[in-house]
């Protein structure tokens, strides 16, 4: 099977480059490398060369039409999006381009070409909102109504795929994500807590925690991750699907778990809450597991450990 993996680059899309080469599938790759690395593919170009392609293009540029044009791909799988919420809120049109108009560009492309169906990023984190502590973890019933302008335009993209499908019968599955960690994410920027507290303990760096430390997330490893979007290339007709571990873990816990697993015996750095930071989180994925028989299957024990290995791995 031909696929096509914008954000291909990025922490995500190439661990789900890497999966897809292995099953036997070939892979076209749009990144504009803003976030994403080329060194991230490298492993997969040097053992899969002949299947794999790499475009630098943006998800906004025509370029994505002529590539698809090309070489028809089968799935899609869109990950490529401006993922910083803060971000969001200084610039809402600049994330509404590419997030939006960019989600636009790429479905307009695939159902000129004939793509069987498009795999798409959504985000569980945001799209429901503050929801109530009561209702967690969040199952898809749950209203959407998203505080940041990042959360709006991934609900906005969500329903464009259900009018895609309904006006040109483009399949879809949107996976709502859950805080995902693992090797190759970027300590810097936009990032992930377990990245960042993986980089400066192996560092001998103080992490700093924010509050009380018992704000809680859903973190969910990047391979169960590219595992549910694999299998929705073949199953879920026009779902959005949560894809997290249900389990509320706090900042705390994450903390004492990964400064142990790293020799580091210091307590961290406290600080001041952040304004506007979600208290808790937690996605319910037992739909997931109806639709796509899929379940998160990596415990956040051997998740960070595979985190600190890789870290290690690049000192």
């Amino acid at each position: 099977m031909h696929t096509l993996v914008t954000g291909g680059a990025g922490f995500i899309g190439s661990t789900l480059v890497d999966r897809l080469l292995a099953d036997g599938h070939s892979v076209a790759v749009v990144d504009n490398l803003w976030s994403g690395n080329t060194a991230n593919l490298a492993p997969a170009a040097a053992a899969h060369g002949d299947r794999l392609q790499v475009h630098h293009l943006d998800v906004r540029d025509p370029g994505v039409a002529d590539v698809m044009a090309a070489a028809p791909p089968e799935v899609v799988f869109h990950l490529a999006a401006q993922a910083d919420v803060r971000v969001s809120v200084a610039r809402p049109l600049f994330d509404a381009d590419v997030n939006i108009m960019g989600s636009l560009n790429v479905f307009e492309a695939a159902r000129r070409v004939g793509v069987r169906k498009v795999v798409v990023a959504s985000s569980g984190g945001t799209i429901y909102g503050e929801p109530a502590p009561e209702a967690l973890p969040v199952d898809e019933s749950h209203p959407q109504r998203p505080v940041s302008p990042y959360g709006v335009a991934k609900k906005v993209v969500d329903d464009y795929l259900y009018a895609y499908k309904c006006l040109h019968s483009l399949d879809f599955a949107a996976m709502a994500l859950a805080n995902v960690y693992g090797p190759r994410q970027d300590p810097n920027g936009e990032a992930g807590v377990v990245a960042i507290f993986a980089a400066r303990l192996l560092a001998g760096e103080p992490c700093t925690v924010y509050g009380d430390g018992e704000q809680t997330r859903d973190f969910v490893y990047v391979d169960d991750v590219v595992d549910a979007f694999v299998r929705a290339a073949d199953r879920g007709e026009g779902v959005l699907c949560n894809i997290g571990t249900g389990v509320e873990t706090s900042v705390n816990r994450l903390y004492e778990a990964m400064a142990t697993a790293a020799g580091f015996d210091a307590p961290p750095v406290r600080a001041p809450a952040r304004a506007g930071e979600l208290a808790r989180s937690a996605l319910d994925p037992s739909y997931a597991g109806e639709v796509l028989g899929w379940k998160p299957t990596t415990s956040l024990e051997d998740g960070t450990a595979a985190v600190l290995d890789w870290f290690r791995s690049r000192a």
